[in-house]
């Protein structure tokens, strides 16, 4: 016959061998899951210290646009107030060019020798949209770099 104590203590003894083998393979897996918490949170932090480095360089970034626009922005007024004064001048030019051609033409009219033409070589006109459209495009690029 089967000796019930002895079964039962060997049942036992089997039980507690599987027990502790299920404890030492646990024991193993919170060890990896703890080296792997260690490389989780260096890993956290070196992210961190990216993401500062990226804000600091993004401010410096928005610092250097602002400036940049500044510059540009007084060098577009300093070049519209040019272009003006180039207008302003090419039609003051002509204004003096015809006023010689009509005190040549007078001359020329009583000693009898022919009349040249004096007409102005580029028209003021031109002169200003080309400085215009130049003005147009900068601003272009000024807010194509904002945006």
């Amino acid at each position: 016959m089967i000796n019930v104590p002895l079964t039962i203590e060997a049942l036992v003894a089997v039980l507690l061998l599987l027990t502790i083998l299920y404890c030492v393979r646990l024991s193993n897996h919170l060890k990896q899951f703890k080296a792997d918490e260690g490389v989780l949170r260096r890993t956290i932090a070196e992210l961190v210290a990216s993401t500062e480095t990226a804000e600091r360089a993004i401010a410096g970034l928005k610092a250097t646009v602002k400036e940049t626009e500044d510059t540009l922005g007084e060098r577009l007024r300093a070049a519209e107030q040019f272009s003006s004064d180039i207008v302003r001048y090419t039609e003051a030019g002509g204004e003096v060019l015809g006023r010689l051609a009509q005190i040549a033409g007078v001359h020329m009219a009583r000693t009898g020798s022919p009349v040249p033409d004096v007409t102005p070589a580029v028209d003021p006109k031109t002169i200003a949209a080309a400085a215009q459209a130049f003005a147009e495009r900068a601003r272009a690029r000024i807010k194509g770099m904002a945006a």
